[in-house]
Formats: C-alpha cells, sequence, structure tokens
C-alpha cells in the first residue's frame, strides 16, 4: 500500500484525448496518482504511454482533457508549467547533450549562479552531481561527457537529472531496459525512500516482475483508452497480457531447442579489436540461436559491433561460412550478416525517412540485382513485410520516428530480413519493448534458425536468454570466460561465471 493514503491524489488527469495526424493516440483516458504511490503504467508499443506521458509534462498540448493537483484544476500548456508543479520525467529515450558533462546535463537550464553576476558555479554543480550519483550507486567523474558514457550508464545520469530537481512527482519510462540487476536493486531503494517521503511515481515498464514487484496499483492502456485499474493482488501476468493485447498471447518463447546444429555460418578465431576485445574465440552454426550473457560492461556490444566490422579488428580473423571477413559492415552484410544495434535510434534507423524506406535500406541489391528499381515489387515487399512483422503504422510512406518504439525495433529487424540475412546479431532485441512483442521477435528468431539461420542474441534479461537459447557464452573484462550448453543453463551459472569465473 502506499506510504500516504490521501483520497485525494497528488495528481489527476482526466479525460485526456489526443489525436496526430492518421492515428487517435489517446481517447478520454484518465489517471489518478496518490502521494506515496507507485502507479504501474503497463500495455503493448503503442498503447499511448509515451503520448499520455509527454502531455502530463507540457511536450504535447492534448486536444481535451483537465489535470488537477491535490485536487485543483491547473493548467499544463509547457514544460515550464509542468516542472513548476513538481513534475519531473525520466524518458525512455535519452535526452542528454552529447558534448555537455555529467554535472551540466544535471543542470542544464538550471545551473548555479556564482558569486559574480552572470557567472555559473561549476565547482558547485560538481559537487551536487556526485552527490546524487552516489546516492545512485554510481562512482563516475562528472566532468566526463555523456557521449563518453555507455548506454547503462547514461540511463542513471538521466535518472539523476530526474531526482536533481525534487519532484514532487517522477514519471519513469523504462528506466531498468538498460541497466544491470545491481542498479535495478539499488534504483527500487530509491523509489521505496520516494514513496515515504510521499513523492507519487508513474513508472512505465514491460517487465512483467517489476509490475508486480513494487507497484501499488496498475493501469492498462490498450489503443490509446483505459482497459482497467486494479491492485497487483488482483492480478496475475497471464491476466494482464490479455488485457494488454485484447486477446489470449502465449508467452512461452521457445520449446524446441537445437539437438543437431547444422553447418557452420560464423567462426571466430583470435579476436582482439581496438575498443578493448581480447582473445575472443567463438562458433555458431546453422538452427542454433547462441547467447552473449555478461555484466554490463563485460564487453557484449563491443565484440558484437566487431563482429559486424563496425569497430577495427587488431588481431584473429572472423570467418562467414569459411570465407574470410575483410572487417567492414559492407563486406558482412553483402556476405549475410545482420545487425540489430542496441540503440536502435542512433544506428539502426533512419528516423527522417519512411518505413519503407528504412525496410528496403540493406535489401536493395538482392531485390534490384540489375539496378533498376520498380515501384510495385518494393511496395508488394514492403507491404507483405509489415503484415507479417505486425508493423503498427497507418501507411508505408509513415516517417519511422514517429512510429512507438516496439515498431522501430521490428522495422530494424525486419531490413535484415529482406536482405536475405544468414546470420543475425541482436543486442538487446527486446529493450522497451512489451509482453506480446516480445514474444513475436523470439518467435521470429525460432523460424530465421528453422529455415537454417544462426541467431547470436545478448540479453540484459537473464531469464530470456535462459528460455530461448541453445547455448551462451559468457564475458568478463571483454574476452569470453566460459561457454554453457543447454543442460547447463540457468541464472545462476551466467551469474557465477560472469563475475568469478
Amino acid at each position: 500500500m502506499p506510504a500516504f493514503s490521501s483520497d485525494t491524489p497528488l495528481i489527476e488527469m482526466r479525460n485526456v484525448s489526443k489525436a496526430f495526424p492518421g492515428v487517435q493516440a489517446l481517447k478520454d483516458v484518465s489517471l489518478a496518482v496518490r502521494a506515496g504511490e507507485v502507479h504501474m503504467l503497463v500495455g503493448q508499443n503503442g498503447a499511448g504511454k509515451s503520448t499520455l506521458i509527454k502531455i502530463l509534462c507540457g511536450a504535447h498540448l492534448p486536444d481535451r482533457g483537465e489535470f488537477l493537483v491535490d485536487g485543483t484544476p491547473v493548467q499544463i500548456a509547457s514544460t515550464r508549467d509542468a516542472r513548476h508543479l513538481g513534475v519531473a520525467v525520466i524518458f525512455q529515450e535519452f535526452s542528454l547533450v552529447p558534448y555537455l558533462n555529467i554535472a551540466q546535463n544535471i543542470f542544464l537550464g538550471r545551473e548555479f549562479s556564482g558569486r559574480i553576476p552572470g557567472t555559473v558555479d561549476r565547482a558547485r554543480m560538481h559537487r551536487e552531481a556526485q552527490a546524487i550519483l552516489s546516492l545512485l550507486g554510481m562512482d563516475l567523474d562528472t566532468r566526463l561527457k555523456a557521449h563518453q558514457l555507455g548506454v547503462a550508464q547514461q540511463q542513471m545520469v538521466e535518472i539523476a537529472k530526474a531526482l536533481s530537481q525534487k519532484p514532487r512527482v517522477l514519471v519513469m519510462d523504462e528506466p531498468t531496459a538498460a541497466i544491470s540487476d545491481r542498479e535495478i536493486e539499488t534504483l527500487f531503494r530509491i523509489i521505496r525512500k520516494l514513496k515515504q517521503d510521499g513523492i507519487a511515481i508513474i513508472y512505465i515498464s514491460h517487465r512483467m516482475r517489476e509490475v508486480f514487484e513494487i507497484g501499488d496499483r496498475i493501469t492498462v492502456l490498450r489503443d490509446g483508452a483505459n482497459v482497467a485499474t486494479l491492485p497487483p493482488a488482483e492480478a496475475n501476468l497471464d491476466e494482464l497480457v490479455r488485457l494488454m493485447v485484447g486477446r489470449e498471447v502465449d508467452t512461452t518463447y521457445r520449446t524446441q531447442f537445437c539437438d543437431k546444429p547444422g553447418e557452420v555460418i560464423v567462426e571466430v578465431r583470435g579476436l582482439h579489436a581496438t575498443n578493448g576485445v581480447k582473445n575472443v574465440a567463438l562458433a555458431l552454426r546453422a538452427g542454433e540461436i547462441v547467447g552473449l550473457a555478461g555484466l554490463v560492461g563485460s564487453g557484449r556490444t563491443e565484440l558484437a559491433r566487431a563482429i559486424f566490422g563496425a569497430d577495427s579488428i587488431s588481431h584473429g580473423e572472423i570467418r562467414m561460412k569459411g570465407k574470410l571477413l575483410k572487417g567492414t559492415p559492407a563486406a558482412a552484410v553483402r556476405q549475410g550478416m545482420g545487425f540489430v544495434p542496441e540503440n536502435r535510434k542512433l544506428e539502426g534507423l533512419a528516423l527522417i525517412r519512411s518505413v519503407q524506406d528504412n525496410l528496403l535500406s540493406a535489401g536493395l541489391p538482392g531485390l534490384f540485382p540489375d539496378r533498376l528499381y520498380r515501384f510495385s515489387r518494393a511496395a508488394k515487399t514492403v507491404e507483405g513485410l509489415i503484415q507479417r512483422l505486425r508493423v503498427a503504422t497507418p501507411s508505408p510512406r509513415r516517417l519511422v520516428r514517429f512510429l512507438s518504439g516496439g515498431n522501430q525495433q521490428k522495422v530494424v529487424i525486419g531490413k535484415w530480413l529482406i536482405a536475405g540475412s544468414q546470420f543475425f546479431i541482436f543486442d538487446e532485441p527486446t529493450r522497451g519493448i512489451d509482453v506480446g512483442s516480445k514474444a513475436e521477435i523470439y518467435k521470429l528468431m525460432q523460424t530465421l534458425v528453422e529455415q537454417g539461420a544462426a541467431v547470436l542474441v545478448i540479453s540484459s534479461e537473464l531469464p530470456e536468454l535462459v528460455a530461448v537459447c541453445d547455448r551462451a557464452y559468457v564475458m568478463r573484462d571483454k574476452t569470453i570466460v566460459g561457454e554453457l550448453p543447454r543442460r547447463e543453463l540457468s541464472e545462476e551459472n551466467i551469474l557465477r561465471m560472469a563475475m568469478h569465473g
């Protein structure tokens, strides 16, 4: 139960509606959050969660609806209005300025004045930033630039930025999607402290375990409308998924595993790379889904980038079906490799191009070997893939930046399907993805390996690695420290190897 039990919500949104060209994003949505309550907001990608939050923080104006704080009507017409009311948001997509340091990012727009008028007290900014990071259990030099940080570190800076505002209402949009279990434990400890201080928390998550672990109430959105609000004690996983999707969904990711893999698709020997990866050897065969596990900073993404040719190799070799790779992304793609990167917006998509352009971007040579672009063939191919992957878009011509995170991820995967890839690297493929879409993506992986492909999947969600992989390599200190066959693949064994060898 909430630490504060007042019947009057600290903040309330009533009958909020919002439409964009071709899309009714929200339809009379209401949400009330009490002081000291963690209110979980769940739903599929595209259900309207992010739009609702952007309206709450003043980034979007609603077509209709009203806001109340402590029972009193208020106006939220800008982000300044929201900040004045004590609303702070940790967005799923990072908003850090790459070439400002950590302290500057945390206090951007709220810098401390120096003794001399017109100056900034930088020393105080760094002290305050360091204090907040220490509260989060992060030992980071606040003079580091944002672009020098890993994804998990950037996420923790975003959390610190929100906490520095001393909010009355804190919105967390997938705050654990990019951080380790240790950092998640620290975050949950801070959330419990914020509850005791009377902070109202709106928490968006696709991780059902978190919904039941820290939630006081749950609101489900589907297709831009309220479906239900209920306490965790009255819900279970199957019921929540049914409410979110509107139908029964099989959340079992995989039931059949590969007993007899085929030919070697990819082999890595003695690989050293300029990004710090050292002395890596691995092999993947046709029909296998192979996991790449390890703690944050262990070198998983760096190894994936080196294999794909995005980072340079200093020693060793990579072979695709026995042929030596030249070490560039273009060569990797030509030989049948596809890479779904961790940061889809920066590395996987052209955000100012259409869904169709993005889906075709890697497969044009195969679709049009004579270099003559045929509009009808392109449109037919794209339409078929949109239906197959269930990409929610009003048109193939829709700019991909307007899609939800889950649908953007499907587009990234789809372009490699059109390219006819035989080896797929999935780096955190379900980050920020709802339960239904997760099941679809893992079932797609199963289809790929059944057709003779090989899949390497990197995930921080150990239960999913255990559920889908035929075997897994474990990394520590940017090298592979061991391999776990299917019969030994467990969360405990992965952590034991990742931490101690």
